[in-house]
């Protein structure tokens, strides 16, 4: 973590974006392997954007997890931006934080990700809007594609899960729900058996006419699947 800072702080300013990305993604990386954790890519990551992935979400560890399987922008609640060292880790990855409560900043949000779409870039969205049991997919909030939808940008779905490198079976050791502080979640997931993170990637699709709310019921159905394969 402390070289992640070292690394925003100091070699960031002199790089150009590309660069910055290339090292976001290899920092996942070793991230993920000093605290044992290994990564499986299923399906095919976006070469390029303009694209919005949208997962599932388990843990604070989804957003290094798919930083490692691609670079890309992600759309958090603004309470991440507080969390200590990962709030700032994460916003000189080029987070795009929003608060939810507010329905101004939910528009401001779309003109900044319809903007980023435009200009190319790959996003990242977590659609539950909170990380979830791991067990049942939570509904879908359909106003984060109304970006997709405006820039006519591909949607591809994500499927996400932990599981024990020993026997396969899915773990639950990363969750971080409820009542529990994110301290407490990151002791647990240090403290455990190694475990795996299986990112699925789907195939990426258009809306091809649907409004955001059927488009976003079908990316639930499609996420569900991918999560379980």
């Amino acid at each position: 973590m402390l070289k992640g800072l070292w690394i925003v702080a100091l070699r960031f300013p002199t790089l150009p974006p590309d660069r910055q990305q290339a090292l976001v993604q290899v920092w996942s990386r070793e991230l993920l392997a000093h605290a044992g954790i290994g990564l499986a890519i299923r399906g095919q990551e976006p070469v390029g954007g303009p694209v919005m992935l949208v997962s599932n979400h388990l843990s604070w560890l989804d957003i290094p997890v798919l930083h490692a399987a691609r670079y890309c922008r992600f759309v958090s609640k603004s309470d991440v931006q507080g969390w200590p060292l990962i709030g700032a880790l994460a916003t000189a990855a080029g987070t795009l934080y929003i608060e939810r409560s507010s329905r101004r900043d939910a528009m401001r949000m779309v003109h900044a990700m319809r903007e980023a779409l435009d200009q190319g870039e790959v996003l990242a969205v977590f659609p539950e809007g909170t990380t979830g049991n791991g067990r049942e997919l939570q509904p879908f909030h359909a106003n984060l594609l109304q970006a997709a939808v405006a820039a006519d940008a591909p949607v591809q779905p994500v499927g996400l899960r932990f599981v024990d490198q020993a026997t396969g079976a899915t773990s639950h050791v990363a969750s971080y729900i409820g009542d529990e502080t994110l301290v407490g979640s990151i002791w647990r997931t240090l403290c455990a058996p190694p475990i795996e993170a299986i990112v699925h990637f789907g195939m990426p699709e258009q809306a091809q006419g649907r409004d955001r709310r059927v488009w976003a019921q079908h990316l639930h159905r499609t996420v569900d699947t991918l999560r379980r394969g």
